[in-house]
């Protein structure tokens, strides 16, 4: 989760667990799970882990999941739609190419009877900038020149340059609006005095909060705003570490619903149980190698330095990899293969990995890998040193490196070395130059190409692999500003084409939204929006 514009950063805090982004990506419990036997209404079970309630403190999913459900926003996706539309406002607009013009709703409140005015939404992104946490979304906020509330019920936001993608922004992990009489302006206000003070103006409230291990919520009769009232009136959350520990929560009934993460084969064995209904929903979240330019084979900062032979390493690897044994034989095709940095169902994606490499047509070819490296004058087996994290990526990122590694060395061409970190060493070293390549995996901001162009290949990318390339740049400036869909959608694919014929990142997964359900819970629903939304369950 997270971008950098050539303006400015936007830049993820991978120690928090997102996606990188999806930044992004997927999370690991903090809590055990608790006993849910003397709950009452719906009851979710997660592995994910909240970094922070304040969302000036955090960028992942576990903790969006959380403020999605008690937060407003100006924007948001409604059911079924990845296509924002105004939340507890009456309208959004550009007035101009870079003044984005918010009318709220009159009348709005928190829950704890106070104002919802103009003034909570420029207080609310005002100290996002100033807090400037480690973990927080504020990058995503780097294009926010400042802000006007000419009233009650007007925010202007005055940006520095022309950007599409600014009312989608405003549904994303920076969007959330607080309430200013609950908040510090200056620092992260702790969950146990959000709770509190019962600050929340989105659909629930939160009665208790055990972090990472168990929440409590009630429905918010003050929300006023475009998803509705929700459909139940007592949600609980329940946290798990373990994915096998989830599993067994809900065939035994101890949950009515669980999503993220269960294991592919964990679904593949779920779908079987007739007691349970199994739901495939649009994914977003990628799974991708970089290549750090400095630090990989020939790399800018090796004694042999050669800028044609690393690129002749990137284009083997790519010419060899088999994504779709990767899909199958490792995730059971809860994954699909992936061959741009844009996935599929997006406006603007492109496959251009699939038609550069391999067999042109999505599978390996090992001789034309050899001949990339014959005739940069590579000679010799190439020494890869892969570096991942499972306890961050999942456990069936074993599985996969080492088929991965397979792969690679089954062509003759390659020595592979793959290692796994714990995920706080893994977030620190990999942008200290210490892998040179690396997994990462992606969850998106917001539903919309750019969120998956510009975190990676501008020039102060949160990869901060040292991949800088002007052309890429000003494709992706010139998407931002750019009104026209079909024109816009053209720039966004000339920037993938860009990018993969130089690899600075190796596309190889999209992942589906999976989650699954007790026969008698009704509402599910899983959208391109990429939001988990408790408020349209019931049973």
């Amino acid at each position: 989760m997270a971008s950098v514009t050539k303006w400015g950063k936007r830049t993820i805090a991978l120690g928090a667990g997102a996606a990188a982004t999806a930044l992004v990506l997927t999370g690991c419990a903090g809590g055990s799970g608790s006993s849910t036997t003397d709950l009452n209404g719906l009851i979710i079970g997660t592995t994910d882990s909240i970094t922070s309630l304040d969302p000036a403190g955090s960028y992942d999913n576990g903790s969006f999941a959380v403020q999605n459900q008690v937060f407003p926003f100006l924007m948001n996706t409604p059911v079924g739609s990845p296509d924002v539309k105004p939340d507890i406002a009456t309208k959004g607009e550009f007035t101009n190419p870079t003044t984005y013009t918010v009318t709220l709703k009159k009348g709005l409140e928190f829950a704890n009877g106070n104002k919802l005015t103009s003034s909570d939404v420029k207080f609310s992104f005002d100290r996002e900038l100033k807090i400037n946490n480690e973990n927080g979304p504020q990058s995503l906020l780097a294009n926010l020149k400042s802000i006007d509330t000419p009233d009650a019920t007007t925010v202007v936001f005055n940006l520095d340059h022309a950007d599409q993608t600014w009312p989608q922004v405003l549904s994303s992990p920076a969007g959330p609006i607080v309430d200013e009489d609950v908040f510090s302006a200056t620092k992260l206000t702790p969950a146990a005095d959000i709770v509190k003070g019962n600050a929340f103006a989105g659909q629930y409230e939160i009665t208790s909060y055990k972090e990472n291990q168990l929440i409590q919520y009630k429905a918010n009769s003050k929300y006023d705003g475009l998803l509705g009232k929700a459909k139940t009136s007592e949600v609980t959350a329940n946290y798990y570490t373990k994915e096998t520990d989830l599993k067994l929560a809900v065939q035994k009934g101890d949950v009515d619903v669980a999503y993220r993460s269960l294991t592919p084969t964990d679904i593949a064995s779920l779908r079987k149980d007739d007691k349970l209904t199994v739901t495939d929903g649009p994914g977003g979240e990628i799974r991708y190698l970089v290549f750090n330019f400095k630090s990989q084979p020939f790399g800018t900062g090796q004694s042999d330095a050669d800028a044609k032979k690393a690129l002749a390493v990137r284009s083997a690897v790519a010419d060899v990899v088999d994504r779709d044994a990767l899909a199958k034989e490792v995730y059971n095709n809860t994954y699909t293969p992936l061959y741009s940095m844009v996935p599929d169902g997006l406006t603007g994606a492109a496959t251009p990995f699939k038609s550069l490499y391999g067999d042109g047509n999505g599978a390996p070819d090992v001789d034309k890998a050899k001949k990339a490296l014959s005739d940069a004058g590579v000679s010799g087996k190439v020494q890869l040193d892969i570096q991942y994290a499972p306890d961050h990526y999942g456990s069936a990122s074993d599985d996969e490196y080492a088929l991965l590694k397979t792969q690679l060395e089954k062509s003759g061409l390659f020595t592979v070395n793959i290692q796994s970190t714990v995920y706080t060493t893994y977030a620190q070293e990999r942008t200290k130059d210490s892998y040179p390549e690396y997994q990462l995996g992606w969850f998106p901001d917001f539903s919309d190409a750019d969120n998956y162009l510009s975190p990676f290949f501008t020039k102060e990318n949160f990869v901060q692999n040292h991949y800088d390339d002007s052309v890429i740049q000003d494709l992706i400036a010139q998407e931002q500003a750019e009104s026209d869909p079909t024109k816009r959608a053209d720039l966004i694919e000339q920037a993938q084409q860009r990018e993969a014929t130089q690899i600075s990142t190796l596309p190889l997964l999209q992942g589906k939204s999976v989650a699954v359900a007790s026969k008698d819970v009704k509402g599910l629903k899983l959208d391109a929006s990429f939001k988990f939304r408790y408020a349209t369950l019931s049973k």
